[in-house]
Formats: C-alpha cells, structure tokens, sequence
C-alpha cells in the first residue's frame, strides 16, 4: 500500500500527500517534541518537513523505506533549527553584553564630566562661586543675589557670564 502511494505522490497526487500526511503527522510531530520540547515549533518543524517533502516529491523512491527517510529529514531540520536558536541566543547575549558596555561607558564619562565641572567650580573665586551657588542651587534671581551680596543686578549677570565661559573652557581642556 505504502509503495502505491508513494508513486501516487511521486506523480503529484494531492489526495495521496494528504493521506501521507494524515499517516505520519503524528508521530512525527511526537518524534520533534522529544528533541525540542516545544509543541508548537515542533508542529511548525513538521509542517515545513512534509512541505520540503512535497517540493521534492519527484524524488520519492517508493522502494526505500519512506519512514527512514522521513524521521531523517525531520532528524536534520531539528539541528538545523537547534543551531539557529543557539545562533540568535549568542546574537541576543552579545547585543546585551554591548548594551551594558555602552550604559557604563556613558556612566563613567558623565561622572568624568561631573568631576571635572567640581573642579572648575573649585577653582573660581569665592565671590563668583556663591553667585553662581545662589542662582543655580538656591534658584535665586540676580535681583535676589545682588540685593543678599550688596552688588549691582549687572554685576551678578556679568560674574555669571564670566563664570560660565570660565567653566566651559576648562571643561574642554579636560576634555582634550
């Protein structure tokens, strides 16, 4: 009977593919689930095994033993589909991996930069480091600041200025 329906299908009869089909898909799908523990990829294995069968089904020879042949093919399709779970798990670490790399690299260049932004505020004078302290930490206005320090609005925006370019400059040197 098998050897018929192997020619049935050599020939292109969809009835007899179906029947083989219906024979075989179960214990086939049984047979990949073993392996990969994994119904629905096993089912999705199956079915592109009986495809690849069909492709080649001029191939067919109803004298050697069909069920070898099928559980070999299956048998090589779950290696295949090992391999490339492997594949994209080493994909997926790496990608990781660099993610972590990048974030730490960027940690370390902000501390740099904050270190290095400490040190140019240490290096200012005090008048100009409690000016830029009560605006920038205390928020105060320069209406504020140069009512508290007895000095002129103008004076607080140009100390300002001057504490900014001061910054920025060294910022690049360390930078450099």
């Amino acid at each position: 009977m098998k050897k018929e329906l192997l020619l049935a299908i050599r020939n292109g009869d969809e009835v007899a593919f179906k029947e083989l089909h219906d024979l075989y898909k179960e214990p086939a799908i049984r047979f990949c689930n073993s392996i990969i523990k994994d119904i629905e990829e096993s089912e999705n294995l199956i079915q592109e095994v009986f495809i690849k069968i069909w492709d080649k089904r001029a191939g067919i020879n109803p004298e050697l033993n069909f069920n070898s042949y099928l559980f070999t093919i299956i048998r090589n399709r779950v290696y295949d589909y090992l391999k490339e779970v492997k594949r994209n798990e080493f994909v997926k670490e790496r990608y990781w991996h660099n993610i972590v790399e990048h974030q730490q690299a960027e940690s370390e260049l902000k501390e740099e930069r904050i270190t290095n932004i400490k040190l140019a505020i240490n290096d200012l004078t005090e008048k100009r480091r409690r000016i830029l302290q009560l605006n920038y930490e205390e928020g105060k206005s320069y209406e504020e600041i140069a009512s508290l320090l007895n000095i002129s609005k103008n004076t607080v925006k140009n100390q300002l200025v001057k504490t900014k370019q001061i910054i920025r400059t060294q910022l690049k040197v360390a930078s450099a």
